[in-house]
């Protein structure tokens, strides 16, 4: 099982912004952005700030999948 960010880019994609708003938006860096591109595991940190700036859910950003 793995982690998939794709809820969190098409989220960003209806709210109309860019992967360098959401860093802003929530204080996070572009190496913690570089890893949820990658869906890498981030600190738990990272992902409460970014529900909090797009006032969501940790289900609206993020699910875990099946491998193949």
């Amino acid at each position: 099982m793995h982690i998939s960010y794709k809820k969190l880019w098409k989220l960003l994609i209806d709210k109309d912004l860019m992967k360098k708003d959401l860093c802003e938006m929530a204080g996070i860096s572009s190496a913690s952005m570089a890893k949820l591109g990658k869906n890498e595991n981030v600190n738990t940190d990272i992902i409460v700030r970014i529900c909090q700036a797009l006032q969501c859910d940790t289900s609206d950003i993020m699910e875990i999948e099946q491998d193949k």
